[in-house]
């Protein structure tokens, strides 16, 4: 145990002085993913509020043909462009991005709605275009309502009861809480969080192992009359500490970024305090040893800088593919993924950012499966370092 500490005090104080891979490791990363996503979040968050209240656009063409349709369409607040359009002309025009959306008129449209019978409007636009795709769907609904209005008036002067276009009525209730909804753009939170974990102890996992025998001091170090499960448990406790402080960093940075998001303008709330930070920091602490197991081994098998870079920013990969499934597939928390870490951690933290309680069963196999994990990678770490290949 002496040992161990020795190690771990070594390796943590050398850390220490490398002030270009600290600034890397423990603020670059941490503090940069929660930034950048807050600013994401904002972003995207003031572009709604903006695109609901800002007034669709339209170029009109044909509006003499349909006054009672054009009345209507500034009535609902659009803001509309006269002008004559052919099919291509307005074609041409919505793929130059001179109009947004243009809605055609054609001549027989006034005789058709005369005689009640379908009267058609071509709307043309660019699906490929985001923001054009909006204004769109914003004028299919508008241009729904007045159809619907004309159903019903046509309905009452023949005496029916327009009720009976309606069969079904439907009562949308919606269960979901503010923080349930905000969990649509706090979801991919996790992932910033866990990776943000491993960044942490990336550089030191790298320089206790390859970064020691590229110096050739590695082998003065194994030379030495101490255990190899000793050097290699010295070395990842490092690691773990690195990786502990990078994850109190980024949680740190997500509660101070969220107090300047608005989610509350599209009633949004998030359960993001504090509170809540311990509790994401609990949840993520078993899966810090597998992390740490996990990047030591790897870069034990390499035999420079570069080398390990390269493959551990391939693992780095691997502990957060399970995150991407569960967006993918939408998993929820269930016993039988609890056994899978990475992604129980994720489903966890995602319970906790819902506000939802947590089974105490489903906290515990997740931990065990983790540490579990990390306790075999450990002891294949020390059967490797006491290798002669080691010394190679």
């Amino acid at each position: 145990m002496r040992a161990l500490l020795i190690v771990f005090v070594k390796e943590f104080r050398e850390n220490l002085r490398d002030r270009r891979t600290l600034v890397s490791a423990l603020l670059f990363g941490p503090l940069f993913g929660p930034l950048l996503f807050g600013l994401m979040v904002s972003r995207m968050l003031n572009q709604s509020v903006v695109e609901a209240d800002e007034p669709i656009r339209i170029t009109l063409s044909g509006a003499g043909y349909a006054p009672g349709l054009t009345r209507y369409l500034r009535v609902q607040g659009v803001k509309l462009t006269l002008a004559t359009l052919s099919e291509n002309e307005a074609r041409s025009a919505v793929r130059r991005g001179t109009a947004q959306v243009v809605l055609i008129i054609p001549e027989e449209y006034g005789a058709r709605f005369s005689a009640a019978s379908p009267a058609p409007v071509l709307l043309v636009a660019d699906s490929a275009d985001s923001q054009t795709r909006k204004g769109a769907d914003r004028t299919r609904i508008i241009l729904s309502g007045y159809a619907s209005s004309i159903a019903q008036l046509r309905l009452q002067v023949r005496g029916v009861s327009p009720l009976l276009a309606v069969p079904v009525a439907v009562n949308e209730v919606d269960v979901a809480t503010p923080t349930g909804r905000a969990l649509v753009v706090l979801g991919f939170m996790t992932y910033f969080v866990l990776f943000a974990v491993l960044m942490g102890g990336l550089y030191l996992a790298i320089d206790s192992t390859a970064g020691e025998r590229e110096r050739g001091s590695l082998e003065a170090l194994l030379s030495l009359p101490v255990a190899r499960a000793a050097l290699v448990g010295g070395k990842i406790m490092a690691t773990c500490a690195y990786m502990c402080i990078s994850l109190a960093l980024s949680l740190t940075g997500f509660v101070a970024v969220f107090r300047f998001v608005p989610l509350e303008k599209l009633g949004m709330s998030a359960n993001l305090g504090a509170g809540t930070a311990l509790t994401l920091f609990a949840i993520c602490l078993p899966f810090v040893p597998l992390g740490a197991a996990l990047m030591t081994l790897v870069a034990s098998f390499t035999r420079s800088y570069r080398e390990a870079q390269t493959y551990l920013t391939s693992v780095l990969l691997v502990p957060t593919l399970p995150i991407a499934f569960a967006s993918i597939y939408s998993l929820k928390t269930q016993a039988s993924l609890m056994f899978i870490p990475s992604l129980s951690q994720h489903l966890l933290m995602t319970s906790v950012l819902k506000d939802e309680p947590l089974a105490a069963l489903d906290v515990w196999v997740s931990a065990g499966a983790s540490l579990a994990v990390a306790v075999v990678l450990l002891m294949l770490t020390a059967r490797h370092w006491r290798r002669e290949t080691m010394l190679g």
